[in-house]
Formats: C-alpha cells, sequence, structure tokens
C-alpha cells in the first residue's frame, strides 16, 4: 500500500549511487513511494533511512544483481503483480574499457545483460503491467553515445543505441495506452560508473563532465515536458528535430522493390 496523498511508487535500478541514487531522492521529494533494487544491500538500506526521514515516504529495498536471469525474473515479477508501482526508472548499466577486438567475452556479456537484456525485460513487464492500469511511465537511461558512436567503445555505445531505439519503438506502440515513455541521453556524468569499468577519465575536460544532480533535474524536467528524448546539455531543441527530419525524410526510400540506381 503507498503512502497518502503518494504518486505510486517509483521503481529504481542502479539505486545505490550516482545517478540512481540521485533519481530516488528527487522522486521522493515529488511524493514517490521507492522501490529501490541494486546489488549494495548496506548502501540501500542507508539510502532508505535518509530518504524515509527526510520525505515522509515508504522504501522498500531489493538487493538484486541484474546481470543474473533469477534477479531479473524476480524485478519482473514485482513489476507485473505490484499495482501500486507506476514509474520505471532503468537506469542500471555498466561501462567497457578497451575496443571490441580486445574485449574480455565475459565481460561484454556482462555488459549485454545488463545494458540490454535487463533493461528490455523490465521494460517489457513494465509496459504489460501499466497498460493494464492504463497509466505509468518508463525512464530508459541510455547515453549521448548512442548519437556519436564513434566517440567511445563499440559495445557500450551499441547498447546505448539500442536503449535508444527500444525507446522509440515502444513509445509507439503504447500509443493511446496512457503510458508514457522517456530515453534519456546524458553526456559525460561525474558518477562511479568510470572507477568501475576501468576508465581512467581524468583526460575528460572538466566543461564536459556534468554533476549527477544538474543531469537527473534536466531529465525529470524534460520528462514534465512531455519528450520522449530527453538531452540534458543539448541547448538547442531544435537541433535534436532536425536530427529526426532528417532520419523521416530517409523513411519513403528505405525499402524498395528496385535498388537504388547508384548500385546499378
Amino acid at each position: 500500500m503507498n503512502s497518502p496523498k503518494s504518486q505510486g511508487t517509483a521503481l529504481v535500478t542502479g539505486a545505490s549511487s550516482g545517478i540512481g541514487a540521485v533519481y530516488a531522492q528527487r522522486l521522493a521529494a515529488r511524493g514517490f513511494d521507492l522501490l529501490l533494487v541494486a546489488r549494495d544491500q548496506e548502501r540501500l538500506e542507508s539510502a532508505a533511512v535518509r530518504l524515509r526521514g527526510a520525505h515522509g515516504v515508504q522504501v522498500e529495498v531489493l538487493k538484486a544483481d541484474l546481470t543474473q536471469q533469477a534477479d531479473v525474473q524476480k524485478i519482473e515479477q514485482r513489476l507485473r503483480n505490484d499495482a501500486g508501482i507506476s514509474l520505471l526508472v532503468n537506469n542500471a548499466g555498466v561501462g567497457a574499457n578497451g575496443s571490441l577486438a580486445d574485449a574480455d567475452p565475459e565481460q561484454l556479456e556482462r555488459l549485454i545483460q545488463l545494458n540490454i537484456t535487463a533493461v528490455t525485460r523490465l521494460a517489457s513487464a513494465a509496459a504489460a503491467a501499466f497498460v493494464k492500469a492504463g497509466r505509468g511511465t518508463i525512464v530508459n537511461i541510455a547515453s549521448v553515445v548512442a548519437l556519436f558512436p564513434e566517440r567511445f567503445n563499440a559495445t557500450y555505445s551499441a547498447s546505448k543505441a539500442y536503449v535508444l531505439s527500444l525507446s522509440q519503438s515502444l513509445n509507439a506502440e503504447l500509443d493511446g495506452t496512457g503510458v508514457k515513455v522517456q530515453a534519456v541521453l546524458p553526456g559525460v556524468t561525474r558518477t562511479e560508473i568510470w572507477e568501475r569499468s576501468g576508465i581512467d577519465a581524468s583526460g575528460i575536460p572538466d566543461e564536459m563532465i556534468m554533476e549527477a544532480g544538474e543531469m537527473v533535474d534536466a531529465s525529470l524536467a524534460g520528462l514534465d515536458q512531455g519528450e520522449l528524448v530527453t538531452i540534458p546539455s543539448l541547448p538547442d531543441a531544435g537541433e535534436w528535430q532536425a536530427f529526426v527530419a532528417a532520419r523521416l525524410v530517409m523513411a519513403p526510400n528505405l525499402s524498395h522493390r528496385s535498388a537504388a540506381g547508384r548500385y546499378k
């Protein structure tokens, strides 16, 4: 049961630190009860005590490793069966260091499981429950490298391009159901993901690094404005609109009976 005057329950993955922890704080301040998911039970419990005291909301913690199928299934079932959940923040993710040619196959499997498989399965479970309820919001955290993959390594960039594409397709599928979808494309954000991935971020210019709090505040503002895609660093929304328009210009010519003349 939700708190009196609750906005419903927000399920936030990767909630023990960084972007996920900030989302938990901001959503609690907006009146959401919370279901916080991450691997670090101690951190989750500590955050829960702070958030209950500061905002008077209900906070439940659920330890889960979303690279493990059994744990993903546990969260899926909660999304499908808990009618109080009205918001999913699909935030948990991991980076990768080095080129695809030099990558550790097991590291690649973990990245794909967390950044792609878990995100997809949780979004699917949330969509099914939210459509049934006629309301709900799915927020998927992607990255600007989805638009500029040459600037980062292949696996991470491709995983975030998947998240963007998934969000766009899912939004079209959910049209008219009352369910909202948002893809958030942060640039470089000051979180622990760099250290955990073994990436040396010391060479990144400071003017390119956004604090997690500012990133989340911008993302929530974009959600409030009804954006499907939110790019917190982008000053001119017209640039994104032009990007989308250029894609749509190609649409009528992407599938024809005959190959284009330039290939003959």
